[in-house]
């Protein structure tokens, strides 16, 4: 069975199964014909868009309307490239489309509020001067990192845990609402309203667009946590469209863990969170084949794994211990069994047993389905297919797997190695009607064809 244990999350994690090596984009180019330019112009939004509305979001100070002007520039985008072509920096072109945008906004906002002064109203929160709009002037002494500020703002405690998750994920994941409800198994509705609601709360409570610090920076680190590690999950493992790996999500995440580990320093599940995606991303370049499909890990070229991002997870790993010697919360314990992973020379000399243990460890201190999910693969590799195929079994009424394609996919595997592979069949065809990823999709096919007819 084929695992790549990913960071166990309990609303979503891409877990080992028999699919894929699951643990737990560019510029421009010559795009023939209108609606290549299009396709081309979305996926450099969608590369871009979490750092434009992060950018804008400083000015205007309100996450909605900058997502709404991050949205204008698109549509600027979708208007002249097709005829000027996508320019060098198409980042750039829409960072400062998106700010001139911006800036005419709060422009006509003083003017408004002047003119409201005139005739003697007094306007309770007039916006700021132009030279004082952060963004336009930089406090040298503030965090220059934009996304940061983005993360720390959507994770704001008047917002409730799962709204903070979706927000950030629109945001900074660029992912649209059934991705978003697919990555934290729950109603697309409820999403939706979930991110709606949130902008607005925000919007209405004067949240600042800031990076908190002393008590209100560590209220929300836990959510900060899971918000950046969803989103390298989702980089990770798409949950949908045609590539199975969206690599400049994972560096975003990558990115804003090691610097909010600069912030914090002495937390020890920072510390985890950086170790844990450096060594999944070290993976990155095995993980896919020539045509971009998916390699199980038992098939992945270990040459290929990335030796320095291993070395900087080791490190990462080493500094969560000296800071909180056995003081292992769930990112720390993710860690060591990516770790593990590293450790091993070959797939056959991977330690399973102590997987499977650092899995129950894991499901006592953050209990959820797909952590429990994770642990039936590793005791399947320790112990044998058939204790592994009661505990899947179990999970079979929890409500968040029902839709969950790993979950028949897990079982599949497991039928497989029992030998009753007409079941396998049948647990392979419902995993491929469940997935939403093309790559994900014909592999699984590909499953049902080796169980034949």
């Amino acid at each position: 069975m084929a695992v790549d244990h990913a960071p166990e999350h309990p609303r979503r994690t891409d877990g080992p199964d028999g699919t894929q090596d699951a643990d737990g984009a560019g510029g421009a180019g010559g795009a023939g014909g209108a609606g290549g330019a299009d396709r081309t112009i979305e996926t450099v939004f969608r590369m871009e868009a979490p750092r434009v509305i992060a950018g804008v979001a400083r000015i205007v100070r309100d996450v909605g309307i900058a997502e709404e002007l991050a949205q204008d520039a698109l549509v600027a985008a979708l208007e002249r490239w097709p005829e000027s072509g996508v320019p060098d920096n198409p980042g750039a072109w829409l960072m400062a489309t998106a700010k001139h945008r911006a800036i005419d906004l709060v422009r006509r906002r003083e003017r408004y509020a002047r003119k409201l002064a005139e005739v003697g109203r007094d306007l309770e929160s007039a916006p700021p001067h132009l030279d004082e709009i952060p963004g336009l002037v930089e406090d040298p002494d503030a965090i220059d990192d934009d996304l940061l500020r983005l993360v720390f703002t959507a994770c704001h405690p008047v917002l409730s845990a799962e709204a903070r998750v979706a927000l950030t994920l629109r945001l900074l994941g660029g992912l649209t609402t059934a991705e978003i409800a697919r990555a934290v198994l729950a109603p697309e509705a409820t999403v939706a309203q979930r991110v709606v609601r949130a902008k607005r709360t925000l919007a209405t409570r004067n949240v600042p667009f800031e990076v908190p610090y002393g008590p209100d920076r560590e209220a929300r680190l836990g959510s900060v946590l899971d918000v950046i590690y969803l989103i390298f999950n989702e980089g990770y493992a798409a949950t949908a469209g045609d590539d199975y790996v969206r690599p400049a999500l994972c560096e975003d995440a990558l990115r804003l863990a090691r610097q909010l580990a600069s912030l914090m320093p002495k937390e020890p599940e920072v510390h985890g969170l950086v170790a844990l995606l450096e060594l999944q991303a070290s993976r990155t370049a095995a993980r896919t084949g020539p045509g971009g499909e998916p390699v199980l890990l038992k098939d992945q070229r270990r040459g290929r794994w990335n030796g320095l991002l291993i070395r900087r997870g080791f490190a990462a790993l080493g500094r969560a211990e000296e800071v909180a010697p056995g003081a292992h919360g769930p990112y720390v314990l993710q860690a060591v069994i990516a770790a593990c992973h590293a450790h091993a020379r070959s797939y056959d000399e991977t330690d399973w047993v102590r997987i499977a243990a650092l899995y129950g460890l894991l499901a006592e201190r953050a209990p959820s389905p797909v952590v429990e999910l994770n642990r039936a693969v590793a005791v399947s590799m320790a112990e044998g297919p058939e204790p592994a195929l009661a505990l899947v079994d179990a999970l079979a009424a929890e409500p968040a797997l029902r839709s969950y394609h790993l979950l028949p996919s897990v079982r599949g595997d497991l039928l497989v190695r029992l030998g009753r592979v007409a079941e396998a069949r049948a647990e392979f065809e419902r995993a491929a009607g469940l997935a939403h990823n093309a790559r994900e999709r014909e592999l699984l096919l590909g499953r049902v064809e080796e169980c034949g007819g």
